[in-house]
């Protein structure tokens, strides 16, 4: 499923981070407007011609349902980048982007930052990686089957906001100052949430083009998620804790490159843009890669229920 590298002795990111030094480092951090508004009028563009396609009812909008409920879905990568505010350079495209793409997958921007952070600061950690503490990766295929399923996840996000609407025991790498921010968000999410099903009663427009594309898309989802970090070892090395998988264009471009993963751990200020490059500069010192979603899910199912794993 992965393959090690045989280098002796290995290195481990910051290690890394030092071979590369102050100006290339400094060069790869930058941040641009450009880049992210164009990947995002191409992603949001798709989103918006396939809901036309589907609302109108033209041949095989069907069809279309699962392809719209994907790129719904992958929105998740974008609000992932802007966790790190790297999408922009603009700090309010950012926010923006976070808090729109939160609301459209039901991941609320604010309490999602700090969740995100604190799994960055103890990556792959069983005891404090939040990741790994919110549910284990599956390894039964009845546990498998439930997670690809996205249902855990539809649940887990309901509970989260209502959770944080009511401002009830936060989590510890939840500071004291974001508190009132949290709840403000979940609020107002619950309020559009709340407007959304309303309309529904007059158009059921929101239900073809949104909701249901969003349930069957979830596994794709899901799916590519697990590979980051799936059957990587439990350690604080970011070259062997996470995955980079490659794969072809097209879900590069919907996953804004995180499929490049080992390289956004070990250097998260990189933006999306600049990741391919970092891969070109890492490529001797990746630890953990796979060849495709494909090939790790076939590795990773050919290992459910063996417990040795």
């Amino acid at each position: 499923m992965s393959k090690t590298s045989q280098h002796s002795p290995a290195p481990d990111h910051r290690s890394v981070a030092a071979r590369l030094g102050a100006e290339t480092l400094a060069r790869l951090n930058r941040t641009a407007d450009a880049p992210g508004l164009w990947h995002l009028a191409g992603h949001g563009g798709l989103i918006l011609g396939l809901g036309i396609w589907i609302a109108q009812g033209w041949v095989l909008w069907w069809a279309l349902l699962p392809v719209q409920g994907i790129a719904l879905c992958f929105l998740f990568t974008l609000e992932h980048e802007a966790t790190h505010k790297t999408p922009f350079a603009t700090p309010w495209l950012n926010e923006a982007a976070g808090h729109l793409s939160g609301l459209l997958i039901l991941l609320p921007f604010t309490w999602f930052r700090y969740f995100h952070l604190a799994h960055h600061r103890h990556t792959n950690d069983p005891e404090r990686d939040p990741e790994l503490l919110s549910g284990a990766k599956p390894e039964t295929w009845r546990a498998y089957l439930i997670h690809v399923s996205g249902l855990p996840y539809w649940w887990g996000m309901l509970g989260q906001i209502l959770h944080n609407a009511r401002d009830r025991d936060p989590a510890p790498y939840i500071p004291a100052r974001a508190r009132p921010r949290i709840r403000r968000e979940a609020r107002v999410m619950l309020a559009l949430y709340a407007l959304t099903g309303a309309s529904l009663l007059i158009s059921p427009l929101l239900f073809w083009v949104w909701l249901l594309p969003l349930l069957l898309g979830q596994p794709a989802l899901r799916l590519y998620l697990l590979a980051e970090h799936g059957r990587c070892a439990f350690v604080a090395n970011m070259l062997e804790n996470t995955r980079t998988t490659y794969t072809n264009r097209a879900v590069r471009y919907l996953a804004w490159n995180m499929p490049y993963h080992i390289e956004h751990h070990s250097l998260p200020n990189v933006p999306f843009h600049r990741l391919p490059e970092l891969n070109r500069l890492m490529a001797e010192d990746l630890r953990v890669t796979s060849e495709g979603y494909a090939r790790f899910t076939r590795d990773y199912t050919g290992t459910l229920g063996d417990q040795s794993r």
